[in-house]
């Protein structure tokens, strides 16, 4: 945010292999609408989550230092999303895999993946697969696509391969939650549309895209805004009216909440 005020705070972490420039336009997104956003991740599960819980407790001292002195951060009001890898980060450190100092408010997976297959999960485990079994104290929003599951080539393996994807992320959840899935969208459309180099050109060659990324990344950044509202500003009329189908989005189908 450029106004001065106090904004909630959205921790986000990237996928695996990703860079934090892939999700700038996503970044600029939900910055714009009022909210602090700090973007991390590391090159193991088990360490990353190590790595954000010991980010999160450094906000309420750090944070403050790298914005503008006119922008003030909300620790009361924190949210915790991942994406791919990410997501799996985002809920074992909401399931208290690793204690913080501080509580978060609200968790977002975004397409999130607990391995290769159901059997096969990194380590730790997140996923029990006990309908319901999400101990969390905070309301929850899962984020699906369609062709996540769907091999681009018969040389490398979905995405977000079944069986460890959105799908048994939102089964065990807890109310309240909220699930979208964007059947016709692929585990990576929501990054920029230019993601440079070597990494960013396998954005587009390791995963099944959907046509173009633009009303994907657009959809995230206006579902996450309309949650973060939600559940840290009382303002929920946005989500509901996707909820109900008033509201129109990108991707073209309503969001499914329990609770």
């Amino acid at each position: 945010p450029s106004e001065a005020g106090e904004y909630p705070i959205l921790v986000l972490l990237h996928g695996y292999l990703l860079y934090n420039s892939f999700y700038s336009q996503l970044i600029q997104h939900i910055a714009s609408h009022g909210f602090i956003l700090y973007i991390l991740a590391g090159p193991d599960t088990t360490d990353e989550i190590k790595s954000t819980a010991a980010i999160t407790n450094w906000l309420s001292e750090g944070l403050h230092y790298l914005l503008p002195p006119h922008v003030q951060p909300n620790i009361n009001k924190l949210g915790l999303a991942g994406h791919s890898r990410g997501g799996k980060v985002a809920f074992a450190l909401a399931l208290d895999k690793e204690a913080t100092s501080l509580k978060f408010s609200a968790l977002i997976g975004i397409d999130p993946v607990d391995g290769m297959d159901k059997g096969k999960q990194t380590p730790p485990p997140v996923l029990t697969y006990v309908p319901h079994s999400f101990d969390l104290d905070m309301a929850v929003m899962v984020i699906g696509t369609g062709l996540g599951e769907v091999k681009k080539n018969p040389l490398f393996p979905p995405c977000a391969p079944k069986g460890v994807n959105h799908e048994d992320f939102f089964n065990e959840c807890q109310e309240p939650a909220c699930h979208f899935v964007a059947k016709d969208y692929g585990h990576l459309d929501l990054l920029d549309d230019d993601t440079e180099g070597l990494r960013g050109k396998t954005t587009y060659c390791l995963c099944k895209n959907g046509k173009s990324r633009e009303p994907m990344r657009r959809f995230v950044g206006g579902i996450v805004v309309a949650f973060m509202n939600a559940y840290l500003l009382g303002d929920d009329k946005d989500l509901l009216a996707i909820k109900d189908g008033q509201k129109t989005v990108p991707v073209g189908q309503p969001i499914v909440c329990i609770g």
